[in-house]
């Protein structure tokens, strides 16, 4: 029996769905929530990402600000504006997009956006809150790989997940919200000895580590739920996970595509964010 294939353009469809209908009530009361994007330099995959971000925001109603900076801006250029945008009450959510040229500290530029903005869910602040379990906004992908597991009928709860990579973006955050829906968490990494036995034991298994169809049948328990993170461009132009799809699908109960499978879900969380810190701000 083939596995389940988790459809994430048709879950965060739903998500999206939901944060409109929310955002049209927000309206209502006289609220529009606002998400201003920062881009610095020309990265051809960053303008694509800026785009879909603010068709997105068009889409549910949003107001969008994109701030398209030159390469040669200032770090302390780029600061005075996230500190502008942290003042300013039409906006909720402050992104910047990733990765920034080298001659300006990302560290630097990622603490200085307020808290209560941090809609990537990436400053210090907000990874505290995340680890102690207090109110914050969620790292985008990391909640989304919740959404998909959750929504596509599978529980969390008292299931073994492990988690492959420990990226402060993906591996370490998702690790933690795996263990805040009350999982037993393994986090495994490019120094972990005999990755292939502990991985094969994941009730969930989630792989976030860049390298093309590292993870192949022999890591995946049978009926396990396999998230599979990676983004992967391979020679002949196409895409692939970390993940071995194909050789994968006999023995997994449920697997994310690549594409279509975590990738729709950041956007949609990132608005889900946004909606969110609105509704904060408004005080309802």
């Amino acid at each position: 029996m083939s596995a389940q294939v988790i459809d994430g353009k048709r879950i965060a469809g739903e998500v999206r769905s939901e944060v409109k209908l929310e955002a049209e009530k927000l309206r209502a009361s006289g609220i529009v929530p606002g998400l201003a994007v920062i881009l610095v330099g020309d990265d051809p995959a960053s303008a694509v990402y800026v785009g879909s971000k603010e068709k997105t925001c068009a889409e549910m109603g949003f107001h969008s600000e994109v701030h398209r900076l030159p390469g040669r801006t200032t770090q302390e250029e780029l600061l005075e504006l996230v500190g502008q945008l942290n003042r300013n009450e039409l906006i909720h959510g402050i992104l910047v997009q990733l990765p920034l040229p080298p001659h300006i500290a990302e560290k630097a530029v990622i603490d200085a956006i307020s808290v209560e903005k941090d809609v990537d869910g990436f400053s210090p602040q907000s990874t505290g809150n995340l680890v102690i379990g207090d109110e914050s906004l969620l790292p985008c992908t990391p909640a989304g790989i919740i959404e998909l597991i959750k929504r596509s009928g599978h529980e969390i709860a008292g299931k073994h997940a492990v988690v492959i990579g420990r990226s402060n973006i993906v591996g370490k955050p998702v690790a933690m919200l795996l263990l805040r829906e009350n999982a037993t968490v393994t986090v495994c990494h490019s120094r972990t000895e005999n990755l292939e036995a502990i991985a094969s034991t994941a009730d969930i298994l989630v792989v976030a580590i860049g390298k093309p169809k590292a993870i192949g049948p022999g890591c995946i328990k049978p009926g396990a739920v396999v998230i599979d993170v990676g983004v992967n461009r391979l020679d002949n132009g196409k895409l692939a996970g970390d993940v071995d799809y194909e050789a994968c699908l006999p023995a997994a109960g449920a697997v994310t595509p690549v594409p279509g499978g975590v990738g729709p879900m950041t956007i949609a969380m990132l608005m889900h964010n946004t909606l969110k810190a609105a509704r904060r701000a408004a005080g309802v």
